[in-house]
């Protein structure tokens, strides 16, 4: 007998329990029950759903307890086929149904569900912040950025300070370029949350892309060792340091980049190919060539890197070449001397005049041999592009002008089809790199 009027006690309590829940949700929407409680009310309503799984009093008692735990899929299961049984409720309960249906739809990844729920919810209640935020928030993560701007600014009106809203309005207007309206909204994040790395990240980002390179310096330089953003940061902070000329600084900052464990490929070839370009400028070309060597292992194809590697390989294996494309202006000139003094063997010399010009030099020299004497110029292009005929018109007008019997015209490129034939007739000689190389390696 005590077993049964125990068991008729444990009946009546959990029939109780389902009565206050429904009863409660109906008033409040929101109820905080025990966790023996919770489970007997879950057990009646498992039993209900499995004789009627549309049992609309069931899923309410078990949508509820789910949402509160946070167990967004069970939530999503119990509210997604109460959407479909809005007849008939009054506007707070199908708000609260709406509503709690996006969030969990968005909490398990259903964008498009999530959408459906919170539009529906705005239908009714158009200022509420949750489902201006999340719409906001779903917009920008499928990047439809225009659209996202309106609700978050609208979340915003309701909760002026809230930093999830200022940072996704922060993000959206900085992926759509709006750089400086978005400063106000990161600035406000970072007041409450100085330590939010990705928020002062973007903030630098803004600044780089407005021209305010100091103060994105400034945070660039700060975040370089950070595990999260550290390459990035690092990239930058070298991008604007090589626009400013300081190569040594900019090395630092992709070498520590690149120190960097786990770098997306595409930040750790632009940090590679960048400190390849900064190498390059310091002529510390073995350095270089690393790099492009690294990135076209795992990159083929990547940017200009083949052409890179094909160029300078070749200059750094000939020493008279890196001269004549890379060194300063001096040295350049030291080698055009040593290349007149040597390019008539056994021939007596003598340098009377040398012009260093914007775009080439000329050198013009007595020529002495066993055979013939005369007067010569050599005119010398730096540029690897192509001489064209007019170039070499104003050339020839100059060996007239002096009564030179000859010119010698050399470039570390190539010369067009009507250079080449403007010189048939006329004392020019050309030679393009293929020819200017062989005298770089007679000379020594």
């Amino acid at each position: 007998m005590s077993v049964v009027i125990i068991s008729l006690f444990i009946i009546i309590a959990v029939v109780a329990v389902v009565t206050v829940v429904m009863t409660g949700f109906k008033g409040r929407g929101t109820l905080s029950i025990g966790k023996k409680n919770k489970a007997a009310v879950i057990r009646e309503a498992t039993k209900r759903l499995a004789q009627n799984p549309n049992d609309s009093a069931a899923l309410l008692m078990v949508g509820d307890i789910y949402f509160q735990d946070q167990d967004w899929e069970k939530a999503y299961a119990s509210y997604a086929p109460l959407l479909d049984q809005m007849g008939g409720r009054v506007p707070s309960e199908q708000f609260e149904i709406s509503l709690r249906y996006g969030i969990s739809a968005l909490k398990t990844d259903r964008f498009v569900e999530a959408k459906k729920g919170l539009l529906l919810a705005k239908n009714i209640n158009p200022n509420h912040f949750e489902i201006n935020y999340n719409l906001g928030y779903i917009y920008y993560i499928q990047k439809e950025y225009e659209k996202a701007v309106p609700f978050l600014r609208k979340a915003l009106l309701t909760q002026p300070d809230n930093v999830m809203a200022l940072k996704y309005l922060g993000y959206t207007l900085q992926s759509l370029r709006k750089y400086q309206e978005a400063l106000p909204s990161l600035k406000k994040v970072l007041d409450v949350q100085p330590d939010n790395k990705d928020a002062l990240f973007a903030m630098g980002e803004c600044f780089y892309e407005v021209g305010s390179n100091d103060q994105a310096l400034k945070i660039f330089t700060h975040l370089r060792v950070s595990p999260e953003v550290g390459p990035r940061a690092a990239l930058y902070a070298g991008l604007i340091r090589m626009r400013a000329g300081q190569l040594e600084k900019a090395i630092e900052d992709f070498e520590i980049g690149l120190k960097h464990d786990g770098i997306p490929l595409d930040i750790m070839n632009e940090l590679r190919y960048n400190l390849a370009a900064a190498r390059i400028k310091t002529q510390d070309l073995q350095k270089a060539l690393i790099q492009l060597k690294e990135i076209q292992t795992v990159s083929p194809g990547y940017k200009d890197v083949a052409s890179l590697i094909m160029r300078y390989q070749e200059l750094n294996q000939n020493k008279n070449l890196h001269t004549y494309l890379m060194s300063g202006q001096s040295e350049f000139v030291g080698l055009c001397r040593r290349i007149v003094s040597r390019f008539f063997p056994n021939a007596k010399v003598k340098i009377l005049d040398i012009s260093v010009l914007a775009t080439y030099t000329d050198i013009v020299a007595e020529i002495d041999t066993s055979k013939w004497a005369d007067l010569v110029i050599y005119r010398f292009f730096r540029s690897q592009g192509s001489v064209g005929e007019l170039v070499l018109r104003d050339f020839h007008g100059r060996i007239k002008e002096m009564k030179a019997g000859k010119g010698i015209c050399m470039t570390a490129g190539t010369f067009t089809e009507e250079a080449r034939r403007f010189t048939e007739g006329r004392p020019l000689d050309l030679f393009d790199k293929n020819r200017l190389n062989k005298v770089l390696n007679a000379i020594g």
